[in-house]
């Protein structure tokens, strides 16, 4: 990338999901400059990046980095909160848009993704993940290490792939849907929207909105749902 200045990057989340995006962001692509998080016992997880908390940090930060227009543009962030939080993913990602940051393109070096596949606003493609042909990640969602979103399969905004899952073709999954670690969707599966797949299930039939299943083949937990 010789002759590339990296632009400035803000993580809002200091977990481990912070820790695999700065992995590979930084520093070719982006100059690390803040991590953001709500959570006021968090621990710094960079040395040369503050940890800001929540809103008052925010404001903080802005009014230290007075910038409008296209310099505040030429910030870019990623929301850093992973698991089954695509709503806590979206909110914080569209105040960051209103602010006038720009999302990253969060797509690992290693990872393959089909020429005619489609990314939405601040996807994250981590190491080793597969989105075929023809599938469409929309905006906010997370494809994990080693998962696979096989051809024409639909994520809406928010969904989170887990580590080695798979999704096979035709797979339609609901917003802010949850598809745990290892898991296997069979083609032509619907996920409700804020569903949740448990690690290692076999899912084989339509799963309603806000369900929560496991096994193989994938069963609805009794008593609950989210």
């Amino acid at each position: 990338m010789s002759g590339h200045k990296p632009s400035d990057l803000i993580l809002w989340g200091a977990t481990g999901q912070a820790v695999v995006l700065h992995e590979f962001l930084c520093p070719e692509r982006h100059r690390l400059v803040a991590v953001f998080d709500n959570d006021p016992g968090c621990l710094p997880p960079f040395a040369h990046a503050p940890l800001l908390i929540g809103e008052a940090g925010l404001a903080a930060w802005l009014e230290m980095n007075d910038k409008a227009g296209a310099e505040r543009a030429r910030t870019h962030f990623c929301v850093a909160i992973g698991g089954g939080r695509g709503a806590d993913r979206a909110a914080i990602s569209r105040q960051l848009l209103a602010l006038g940051l720009t999302p990253a393109c969060a797509a690992h070096p290693r990872a393959v993704i089909a020429r005619d596949a489609a990314l939405g606003l601040g996807a994250q493609i981590l190491a080793g993940a597969v989105v075929g042909a023809r599938a469409h990640i929309s905006d906010w969602c997370i494809v994990n290490t080693n998962a696979s979103v096989d051809h024409e399969c639909r994520l809406a905004a928010g969904v989170h792939v887990g580590p080695g899952a798979t999704l096979c073709g035709l797979v339609d999954a609901g917003e802010n849907a949850f598809i745990g670690a290892g898991a296997v969707v069979l083609p032509r599966v619907h996920i409700g929207a804020g569903a949740v797949v448990g690690a290692g299930a076999v899912v084989t039939r339509d799963v309603p909105d806000n369900a929560i299943v496991a096994g193989n083949p994938a069963k609805p937990l009794q008593g609950t749902s989210r």
